[in-house]
């Protein structure tokens, strides 16, 4: 699935981009660059996870 490829990059890209902030800030977890990755790294999760379990049911 094309789509699923190009999330499945996205979802790469943005845990690395994480694992950077998290370095950079020296392992604050609490930082807000931090947790906003985390939030749109989640969110691109949940998007993998609903277009996955509709193309299941279907």
């Amino acid at each position: 699935m094309v789509m699923s490829l190009d999330l499945k990059n996205k979802i790469e890209k943005a845990r690395h981009s994480l694992h950077m902030l998290v370095e950079h800030n020296k392992g604050g977890l609490g930082h807000p660059d931090v947790i906003r990755q985390s939030m749109a790294l989640d969110e691109l999760i949940n998007e993998y996870n609903r277009i996955n379990r509709n193309h299941s049911r279907n």
